[in-house]
């Protein structure tokens, strides 16, 4: 077999030679992005704005949409309509779209129509032991006098939307922290939602008793101020000695960048992504249960589109400066702690690499003068803004967004903020919105990854180290400065509701279909092997086993790619059988923590699916068995048909543990 190709429900220039240099050489610093949560070329809040107003009128609109992710480096990508984010996924995936959007809109349909009054709670408390700043150095070049005001260099508070019935029934919950979805490390090949989803996860299971997507309840873990925090809690260690990685860039003696990884609280990824979430959802739980201070008041909203790369900033009262065109740094190419770069890139690099930028000059030109000194200290690796073919490779029309409800404030950034620029942004609003006497009771949330994706933001300070996130600040040193212009100009606007004679802004652009490139192609007919048909057993379960065990077993299977859209339905189950129904009862789906889906694709189109059950200890004795659903391709009269397959394990029996037993 060839593999492991996995996948689980457990995220002006020459540009055409642009094209194979990015794949090959900044890889890294695109598996990092690709997969997390990014609408469309405009922004998915704008699509769905529109779905939405076909059936509902002028109720919705992009002023009061506010779409947040919850992150992950282990989704699908194929959705992201810029050149840089299209190059890590072989281009735009129509399929990968439709899987994301039409949920995604159903999910707003179906709150809109089980809309009922109730009432919302605030809380908040710190969590310990679950985030880690990856970029000290970077943080220890902020001003003294601001570092002192803070106990850590992360932030570690948890805040909690409570909601409620009119009976004061829990319906669910809206929770921030900073933390990066990355516990599940750079050697994943599945398709999970890392600690946030997972904790998401609990929380549901919790409160609604079923499987997961059933029930009423729906906890939201979404992104805050993430930027330089890490789950990694243990730090950075080279891989290849167990020493700690060169403080200042990251790297180890031998091996370099790639070497250097962060390592979780867990003995592996998938047991660091369980305590993390475990941690997170346990401190979401006690600050939901105890949340008393009720929320009340008015709802405000304010959105505008920015062209971030014209902003000019005030730096103090005789000068001022500007955001920049696109661009990304050498030590964007160096990857970060939590997923390192294969070549010779490292971090903290603020002068040039003669080799690669020989490389870039010849395939694809140098920066203009302009943008290079626009983005000082940054040694510009890709001049994002200065390419458009195919289309442009970054976006530059973003959005700013915000809401203040009643005493809770939250801001819609569409970016990953580093933990002090967070807190600087949170005061600036803070002091914007109480300056009048009004708002001041406030709890200010920083929800990033909202609406657009534009990678980093840092302080001018951090900015100066050129560390990953610096490097990825994409609008230069005075990035952090406009979104805190801008955010203050809406927190004026509400204070003074006037938010209705805000300019909108300029429009972003619009790519049809016809205009984007897709370097995947359609997935191949299957083929299986003679005398088989598609769900037959290849390796079987044994009869008996434990809590605690994992249980396998391997089908002959079709392209996961031929099942379409499946958002109601998963590839496997795990079901018990009920003595006294004499039915099987499914107690675990893909989407459920305790079973991983691995397709596995071999020779001449061949391929299989291997279906683990890791036995939880909680899991009663009885008599089990474990299905997997999908789909083939074949071609009949010269035409591909898609026909749709089972497959069904034996029967096996799970027993008392010893350890129960004893």
């Amino acid at each position: 077999m060839k593999g492991p190709c996995s996948c689980s429900v457990l995220n002006q220039h020459n540009d055409r030679a642009a094209l194979d240099l990015v794949q090959s050489c900044f890889r890294p610093g695109l598996d990092l992005v690709q997969s997390w949560f990014s609408p469309k070329s405009r922004s998915r809040s704008q699509r769905f704005c529109r779905s939405l107003q076909q059936k509902y009128g002028s109720l919705y609109h992009r002023q009061n949409v506010l779409l947040s992710g919850t992150h992950t480096h282990c989704g699908p990508g194929g959705y992201f309509q810029y050149t840089l984010f299209m190059l890590s996924t072989k281009g735009y995936i129509k399929s990968a779209v439709q899987r994301s959007s039409r949920p995604s809109s159903k999910s707003i349909e179906i709150a809109h129509e089980n809309m009922k009054p109730g009432r919302i709670f605030r809380n908040s408390g710190k969590l310990e032991n679950s985030n880690l700043n990856r970029s000290p150095h970077s943080y220890q070049n902020n001003p003294k006098d601001e570092r002192d005001r803070f106990e850590d260099n992360t932030d570690k508070q948890v805040t909690v939307l409570k909601f409620t019935d009119s009976d004061g029934d829990g319906i669910g919950l809206l929770s921030w922290f900073a933390v990066h979805a990355v516990s599940m490390n750079y050697t994943n090949r599945m398709v999970s939602s890392d600690n946030m989803g997972l904790a998401s996860l609990m929380m549901e299971l919790d409160k609604n008793q079923g499987l997961p997507g059933e029930g009423r309840f729906v906890a939201g873990f979404s992104s805050s101020n993430l930027g330089d925090v890490t789950p990694n809690t243990r730090g950075p260690y080279c891989a290849n000695t167990g020493l700690k990685c060169d403080y200042l860039n990251s790297s180890c003696p031998v091996g370099g960048t790639k070497m250097c990884m962060g390592i979780g609280p867990g003995v592996d990824m998938f047991d660091s992504t369980r305590i993390i979430a475990e941690n997170i959802y346990k401190k979401t739980k006690e600050l939901y249960s105890s949340a008393q201070e009720e929320v009340t008041g008015p709802l405000h909203f304010a959105h505008q589109w920015v062209d971030m790369s014209n902003v000019t900033v005030r730096l103090n009262a005789t000068h001022t400066a500007s955001t920049c065109k696109p661009a990304l740094g050498h030590s964007f190419a160096a990857g970060a702690t939590d997923g390192g770069g294969d070549l010779n890139f490292t971090q903290g690099a603020v002068e040039g690499d003669p080799f690669w930028d020989g490389i870039r000059d010849a395939l694809i030109g140098p920066p203009s003068n302009e943008t290079q000194d626009c983005h000082r200290p940054k040694p510009i690796l890709f001049s994002t803004g200065e390419m458009s073919w195919p289309l442009p490779w970054h976006p530059t029309i973003i959005d700013v967004q915000m809401f203040v409800l009643g005493s809770v404030a939250v801001l819609a950034v569409p970016g990953e903020i580093t933990t002090m620029s967070g807190r600087r942004l949170r005061d600036a609003v803070k002091q914007e919105l109480q300056s009048s006497g009004h708002f001041q009771d406030l709890t200010l949330v920083v929800a990033g990854l909202s609406n657009v994706y534009t990678h980093y933001i840092t302080t001018y300070e951090e900015y100066q180290i050129q560390r990953y996130e610096g490097a990825s600040t994409i609008f230069g040193p005075h990035t952090l400065n406009a979104y805190i212009s801008k955010f203050t100009e809406l927190s004026r606007a509400i204070r003074e509701d006037s938010v209705s004679g805000l300019d909108s802004g300029p429009e972003p652009p619009f790519f049809p279909e016809s205009k984007l490139f897709s370097l995947l192609p359609a997935a191949a007919a299957d083929k299986k092997p003679e005398n088989t048909s598609y769900g037959d057993v290849l390796d079987q379960v044994y009869p008996v086993y434990r809590q605690g065990d994992v249980v396998s077993v391997t089908f002959v299977a079709g392209n996961p790619r031929h099942s379409g859209d499946i958002r109601d339905k998963t590839f496997v189950t795990v079901e018990k059988f009920d003595n006294y129904t004499k039915n099987w009862d499914v107690i675990h789906t893909d989407a459920s923590w305790e079973t991983r889906f691995h397709w596995l694709k071999g020779d001449g189109n061949h391929s299989n699916a291997t279906v683990q059950w890791f036995v939880p200890e909680s899991a009663p004795s009885g008599v089990y068995r474990i299905r997997h659903f999908g789909h083939y391709k074949v071609f009949k009269n010269f035409r591909p048909l898609i026909e749709e397959y089972t497959g069904t394990s034996d029967q096996f029996t799970v027993a008392q543990s010893y350890y129960s037993a004893t």
